[in-house]
């Protein structure tokens, strides 16, 4: 399929921000952050996914992020991704126009969010910001919570007429599901959650992910996504029991408290405490004690000893 074919494929790190008590981003944090997971060799790094709280900064805050990531992957030769993504769309186009600028191997958008658009209204917004990317690839993102999810029909027809749009962040379904993406969706790469990667890579759909798994171990996502070129199903066993693990001590925090989705890989990054970012969030939105991440960190490495390095 020409998704495995493209240049943005495999395990790409999410880049989680710091919060420090006064709500401001510790960005010393952030830079050792940025070293950690170049060192790790992952297939690339991404800014500003939700778990970036790229809905909750300033553009000062937005720049400074970008220029750090840029600056330190360019140096030792990692890719990057830069999420221009913002529910306002004029503000986001201005972050697409500063984003390429700095060159990244793709910047990823999300559809205005304040108002669904109509199939017309976005394929219009798609090239508008593929134009002002300037010949750099687009990355939509189309998750659960936005205010259309797309199905792979729907997808397929807006992205016939929006060539910019190179890849999809969004999230998988069942077997008709796959069916349906390989019937619309062929030549485009999708990303789906990392905890399915490997099943998406069995169904010869995904290109990779933009991982959740990569929060909880970047050198265990990584080494993770490499299996499933060599023993695919041995890497389908393992991502039965990572999603055993998300579904019992993960997700009932969202399920039952309410908590975001960033929340979540924070919790994750805490549990794997491979870096400097804490579970904290920006207000308004709250997060989960450190407490939990230690309780839940002798369980992952217990359950998930071959993700937990």
């Amino acid at each position: 399929m020409k998704s495995a074919e493209h240049a943005i494929k495999g395990n790409w790190a999410s880049l989680l921000l710091p919060i420090e008590a006064d709500d401001s981003i510790e960005f010393s944090k952030l830079g050792a952050e940025m070293d950690i997971l170049i060192d790790a060799n992952v297939d690339g790094i991404y800014s500003n996914g939700t778990a970036g709280e790229f809905h909750n900064q300033t553009e000062e805050e937005f720049d400074r992020i970008q220029l750090m990531l840029a600056e330190r992957c360019r140096k030792m030769g990692i890719p990057f991704v830069i999420g221009a993504c913002q529910p306002d769309p004029a503000i986001m186009l201005n972050r697409v126009r500063r984003a390429a600028a700095l060159a990244p191997a793709a910047i990823q958008v999300i559809l205005p969010d304040w108002w669904p658009l109509t199939d017309e209204e976005a394929i219009d917004y798609l090239n508008r910001a593929s134009g002002i990317a300037n010949g750099i690839p687009i990355l939509l993102y189309n998750p659960p919570h936005a205010k259309r999810v797309l199905a792979p029909r729907e997808l397929g027809a807006i992205l016939a007429e929006s060539p910019g749009v190179v890849g999809v962040k969004l999230a998988d379904g069942d077997a008709n599901w796959y069916a349906e993406a390989r019937d619309h969706l062929s030549g485009v790469s999708l990303f789906v959650p990392g905890h399915h990667l490997a099943t998406g890579i069995r169904e010869e759909v995904a290109a990779g992910a933009f991982s959740n798994v990569a929060c909880l171990s970047p050198r265990g996502a990584q080494r993770w996504t490499d299996l499933m070129l060599a023993d695919i199903d041995a890497a389908v066993e393992i991502e039965q029991r990572i999603c055993k693990f998300m579904d019992q001590h993960i997700v009932p925090f969202r399920q039952k408290a309410g908590y975001s989705n960033a929340a979540l890989d924070k919790l994750l990054c805490a549990i794997g405490n491979w870096g400097p970012v804490g579970t904290r969030l920006r207000f308004p939105y709250r997060w989960i004690g450190e407490d939990e991440a230690q309780r839940l960190r002798a369980v992952a490495k217990q359950e998930l000893g071959d993700i937990m390095i």
